[in-house]
């Protein structure tokens, strides 16, 4: 203890240095590698590791972690591309990932023999660069030029390097870029599509491309040509090569804002307005047609679609100087408790997977004579299903199935709907004595909120019960039913953390995502933001009406928009929890905008140098915060790495919060972009700090 002393007394140090030079005297930690600022970093950091590290639970936790995450039996996150399947195995003797393969054939005996493709902890060791693998996309129909992305301690911004699927190698004087925030994609083995930082003007407010070009091999990168740019103002600029190659179908995609863009088809290198609503999204191409889910209500050529609806429709019927009688074909509808979430263009048909009470369900759709006809799949219900791979050559495709208490499992689906179970990932914490059950809040404005509960059998409804509230509420997000808890893939973990110790786990679907569809994201947008709030603190307050617990032994838990979330509940509801973990979270609303890629999401939030600061103020978690407060003791962590969510949001809150005497417990981890860790062993750190702090303060 009186270490920990000695360690705050230092950081206050640290932290009045800044007090007199600024209105917000915090504002010096939001230079992420500044010297002053990762002293303090340091220095929190070394508090956390002496205050819950030192704990004997702590080390329980991350041993239970560590081995649900390096499980040799973890379901393999997966890619097919042609009759390869990929995956990148992480384990003790690989944290960085070791990139492998299997023949499809062989994948499908339900014990696949994986070959190694890319090393990862090798690479980065004889570069001297601690590499997170992000992905590797390879040219259809062949799959053989392939481009790896890279990314230098995890962040959003990557390298690209030209990689020879067959001889399993880099290409020498292949394509390469270097490190940036960018979209490329193949147009043919011989030219890419290219949004990336061109020097100095290229880049949106945002920080994303604003110019597209089209890159010849063998051509210096300033000499490729320019093919489309937006203005710095919008978000980003894209492009995409639809089709197949004998019919390919261009797609330039100005995204204006997170939530509109403007598509255009580039015919002989001119950009041709699509009259698609800013708010649509084209999901894919299927027999010449776009396939296009609409996102708002939309009228046009005389026909009536309405929000949430899937279509088929020509390119060239969306021209403004069409001639075509303009046809235009409805798919799929979402009705009120049956809404589409995903849609999967394959060669010859399209799967939707469909939420019903945020429970999947995935449908078929197939072109016959007399048009479009539906089939359900037959998969597991009352879970989360995800479509991880499809093969365009015979139809099949491979589904991932998981729920609260059932461990992922991959489902091959051939084409003609038969189902089977091609891997079972073996349980990594006891769920036989575990129920499901869902409920529904009512919310200040009546609104019915669902939420999962997940518990032992004989767990007493007696108030008493360490609670756990998992939450997202934003950019269109559904929060499904996951093994992990959460929505990171981490094989159970949560549940060795906490269910098998007795705490009560909520996932709660509160507005701000999509779990109803795009109409309940936009019910807490902009102005309506406290609608999620609301809808969470219903949540909590549904909690204690029915006896399952009560204020001082509920802790809550949000990322990102998430922390946001959770740090705004807080000071809005400090009555209602006993913990608080919130990570790599937006806090600082008055400045959000100004760092990082803050400024693309004022779509979601508002923009607060304008008079949308009337709304937004009444949230932001930064500047609320203030003396006196009963405030619950909070673990925030971020990482230094972390391009998108900036890591002062978190820094300056821990800060202001420290020198108002409140509990903190802050981690701050060097690498791992938004994620958080880059490997195995730095999200068991995290996990076993989060639940130490909750298993601490909720007792």
């Amino acid at each position: 203890m009186v270490m920990r002393f000695l360690m705050w007394f230092s950081l206050m140090n640290v932290l009045s240095a800044g007090f007199a030079k600024e209105s917000d005297p915090h504002l010096w930690l939001e230079n992420i590698e500044g010297e002053k600022a990762l002293d303090w970093v340091r220095k929190a950091n070394a508090m956390t590791d002496e205050s819950l590290g030192a704990d004997p639970l702590y080390q329980e936790i991350y041993a239970d972690a560590l081995g649900a995450l390096n499980s040799e039996d973890k379901l393999p996150e997966i890619e097919q591309m042609g009759d390869w399947v990929y995956s990148l195995k992480k384990n003790a003797e690989h944290p960085r990932g070791l990139y492998v393969r299997a023949h499809i054939t062989n994948f499908r005996t339900g014990k696949p023999k994986w070959a190694p493709v890319l090393d990862i902890d090798g690479m980065s060791k004889a570069e001297g660069v601690n590499w997170v693998f992000s992905e590797m996309s390879c040219l259809k129909p062949s799959y053989q030029k392939c481009l790896v992305s890279l990314s230098a301690g995890g962040g959003d911004a990557h390298v690209v390097r030209e990689f020879d699927a067959e001889k399993l190698e880099f290409v020498d004087g292949g394509f390469e870029l270097p490190e940036a925030k960018m979209r490329v994609s193949w147009l043919d083995e011989d030219n890419l599509y290219v949004a990336t930082d061109f020097g100095e003007g290229t880049m949106t407010k945002s920080g994303y491309p604003r110019i597209v070009k089209i890159w010849k091999r063998g051509e210096k990168l300033d000499k490729a040509k320019t093919v489309a740019e937006t203005s710095a103002d919008s978000m980003m600029m894209m492009a995409d090569r639809y089709g197949s190659p004998a019919q390919p179908i261009d797609i330039l995609s100005e995204r204006i804002s997170f939530w509109e863009t403007q598509y255009y088809q580039l015919i002989n290198d001119e950009a041709i307005r699509l009259s698609l609503p800013n708010t649509a999204v084209i999901e894919g191409v299927v027999d010449g047609e776009l396939v296009v889910s609409l996102n708002d209500d939309w009228v046009f050529a005389g026909q009536s679609f309405q929000q949430g609806s899937v279509l088929l429709v020509k390119p060239s019927h969306l021209f403004s100087n069409t001639t075509s009688k303009i046809s235009i074909t409805l798919l799929a509808e979402s009705k009120q408790n049956e809404v589409v979430e995903l849609v999967t263009v394959m060669k010859g048909g399209i799967l939707l997977t469909v939420l019903e009470d945020v429970k999947s369900k995935v449908y078929r759709y197939r072109k016959t004579e007399s048009g479009w006809a539906s089939r359900e799949v037959a998969l597991p219900e009352s879970g989360a299903i995800s479509i991880v791979s499809t093969n365009d050559d015979n139809g099949e495709f491979v589904a991932r199935y998981e729920g609260f208490l059932t461990p992922p499992t991959l489902y091959l689906v051939t084409s003609e709907s038969k189902v089977n179970k091609v891997l079972q990932q073996s349980p990594t914490f006891n769920s036989q004595e575990m129920k499901v059950s869902q409920y529904f809040a009512e919310s200040k404005d009546g609104t019915r909120v669902p939420y999962f509960v997940i518990m032992h059998k004989d767990t007493a409804f007696n108030a008493k019960n360490p609670t756990h509230i998992f939450a997202y509420g934003g950019f269109r997000a559904s929060l499904t039913p996951s093994y992990s808890g959460s929505y990171e893939a981490h094989n159970g973990a949560y549940g060795k953390a906490w269910l098998e110790r007795g705490g009560v786990f909520v996932s709660a679907n509160i507005r701000g995502g999509a779990e109803y569809g795009p109409a309940w994201h936009a019910a807490a947008l902009l102005e309506n933001r406290h609608k999620a709030f609301e809808d969470f603190e219903a949540v909590a307050e549904d909690l204690f009406k029915r006896k399952i617990t009560a204020p001082k032994h509920l802790g809550i838990e949000g990322r990102s928009n998430g922390g946001l979330l959770v740090g705004a509940t807080m000071v809005r509801r400090p009555d209602l929890y006993g913990a608080i973990i919130c990570g790599v979270p937006l806090l600082d609303m008055k400045r959000y905008n100004k760092l990082l890629a803050g400024a693309s999401w004022m779509a979601e939030y508002g923009n607060p140098d304008t008079d949308d600061w009337q709304f937004i103020q009444e949230y932001s978690p930064y500047q609320l915060v203030k003396k006196g407060q009963d405030y619950p003791p909070i673990f925030l962590f971020t990482s230094t790495k972390d391009d998108r969510v900036h890591p002062g949001h978190a820094r300056k809150m821990a800060a202001k919060m420290m020198a108002h005497d409140y509990s903190v417990d802050y981690y701050e981890n060097i690498e791992g972009g938004h994620k958080g860790s880059a490997t195995s062993e730095q999200t068991a750190k995290r996990i076993a700090l989060s639940f130490t702090h909750l298993w601490r303060h909720l007792n």
